[in-house]
C-alpha cells in the first residue's frame, strides 16, 4: 500500500482512524498498568490452592449482610469502609499470602494496592470476585 493511499484513507475516515488510535492507546495504557501493579489477579482454583497449601488469609471486602449471605469458607470479613493495612485481622499476615475478595473483582484492586504499598509481600485479588467463585460452581459458607 502506498503512502498516498494511506493518507487518502486517513483523510476519508477520520472517525475510524481516531477510534483505532483511541483503542490502541487504551490497550497500551492498560498493559502498562498491569505490568506495574504489585499484586496478582488469580482465579478460584489458585485461591483454593493458596488457602489449602499456604494458609493464605482470605479477606472479603463486601458489606456484612452480603458476607453473611455467602462467602468463601474460612474467609474473614473486613468491609471496605473499615479496611486498613494495619487492621488487626491483617496484622499477622504480612508474610503469608493474602487474597482480597469483593463482589465482582473490581473493588479489591484498590485495597490490594494499599496492602502492597504497606509492605505486604504476597497480595492477590480473586478474579471475578464472589461472582467468579460462584460461576466456577464452588461452595459458599453462610452466616458469620
Amino acid at each position: 500500500m502506498s503512502p498516498d493511499r494511506i493518507s487518502d484513507f486517513i483523510a476519508s475516515n477520520p472517525i475510524l482512524v481516531a477510534g483505532f488510535v483511541g483503542v490502541t492507546l487504551a490497550l497500551v495504557f492498560t498493559e502498562i498498568g498491569r505490568l506495574r501493579r504489585k499484586y496478582r489477579i488469580i482465579g478460584p482454583a489458585a485461591v483454593t490452592e493458596l488457602i489449602n497449601r499456604e494458609q493464605a488469609l482470605a479477606v472479603d471486602l463486601r458489606p456484612v449482610n452480603e458476607f453473611e449471605k455467602g462467602h468463601i469458607a474460612g474467609s474473614r470479613n473486613i468491609p471496605l469502609g473499615q479496611f486498613e493495612p494495619d487492621h488487626k485481622v491483617l496484622a499477622k499476615a504480612r508474610e503469608v499470602p493474602v487474597v482480597l475478595i469483593c463482589a465482582r473483582g473490581l473493588v479489591a484492586g484498590t485495597a490490594a494496592d494499599r496492602l502492597a504499598k504497606a509492605g505486604f509481600g504476597q497480595v492477590n485479588v480473586l478474579e471475578g470476585g464472589i461472582a467468579g467463585w460462584q460461576q466456577a460452581e464452588l461452595p459458599l459458607a453462610r452466616g458469620r
